[in-house]
């Protein structure tokens, strides 16, 4: 969502990602030299949006895949902000990298945003043999809007629909892993008043998401609504394991926040993971202030679920 905390915790996530590459770390130290992908600007739907950049890991076998879904409310933002040092450094691992743009606020509302994002992925799985991937190893990964979207696709009933017309739509949608960055487990801004407090709440990019003004929050069709946007509605034990990392402060917020602060707050990640952690599936969250190798486990964690699965 407000993405004016997440320089610092992208630079977070890069700098852990070096241990995935020597190459990875040399691009923190200066401007990242852009890596050229496979495919530019490959339309995966017929919206000017609809365009995805492929980097394909060279393999003899087929590639597990990530999918970075960008930040940016829902309203802003591109698929030219990923790391080229995270791309260089999965690439040297074996695994391919998907950048994806989808459509913005106000121009479309929920569930829209999710559903591009789906269908990048499904578009991904039609192709999977020319482009030379895995379809059963797909992770995803984002910051804020990005990191909500990953987690509402990842935790969603698969969407594939094997009767329907476009053989993009009878792809699956589902993931092996998501790792995420200030993610939002929900978008009901009565549950993020509850959580973390009114200034999330009132996070200015909840009007465009939804469509709706504050004033139309409280009506019975709203609820639903807010209820259908959230990540954690979908929630069951045969879903993928979460890697989730935070860097906004801890805590209450102040009295006199101003309205979108703590939408990236650690409470998000900790509810999710009380509700994984009752159904036995991985959940792993951190904060910045941890003395945590943060690089180090998410190497273990891509190894264990998406480079080392078979």
């Amino acid at each position: 969502m407000n993405t004016h905390r997440l320089p610092s915790m992208l630079t977070t996530l890069f700098v852990g990602l070096a241990l995935l590459s020597p190459a990875l770390a040399q691009t923190q130290k200066g401007k990242e030299p852009r890596l050229p992908p496979d495919l530019a600007n490959e339309h995966y739907g017929s919206h000017e949006r609809h365009v995805l950049d492929l980097w394909k890991a060279k393999s003899e076998k087929p590639t597990p895949l990530l999918v970075f879904i960008h930040g940016g409310g829902f309203r802003a933002g591109s698929k030219e902000s990923v790391s080229q040092g995270t791309v260089a450094g999965l690439l040297s691992k074996g695994v391919s990298v998907m950048a994806i743009n989808y459509r913005f606020s106000p121009e479309v509302t929920f569930p829209a945003h999710y559903m591009d994002c789906a269908r990048a992925i499904q578009y991904a799985r039609l192709h999977a043999r020319e482009w030379n991937l895995d379809p059963k190893r797909v992770g995803a990964s984002g910051g804020s809007a990005g990191a909500g979207t990953s987690l509402w696709i990842g935790f969603h009933d698969d969407m594939a629909d094997p009767g329907n017309a476009d053989p993009v739509l009878r792809e699956s949608t589902r993931l092996s892993c998501m790792a995420v960055f200030g993610a939002q487990s929900t978008y009901d801004p009565f549950v993020i008043k509850e959580w973390v407090g009114e200034a999330a709440a009132k996070h200015p990019a909840l009007e465009g998401f939804y469509g709706l003004k504050p004033e139309q929050f409280d009506t019975p069709a709203a609820r639903e609504t807010f209820t259908k946007a959230a990540a954690i509605t979908y929630l069951t034990k045969d879903d993928p394991p979460v890697y989730a990392f935070y860097n906004e402060p801890r805590g209450p917020l102040a009295p006199d926040a101003k309205p979108g602060t703590g939408i990236h707050h650690i409470n998000f990640g900790l509810k999710l993971k009380e509700q994984m952690d009752k159904l036995g599936i991985e959940c792993i969250v951190r904060h910045a202030d941890e003395k945590t190798n943060i690089g180090q486990e998410m190497q273990d964690f891509f190894t264990k679920h998406l480079i080392g699965s078979p």
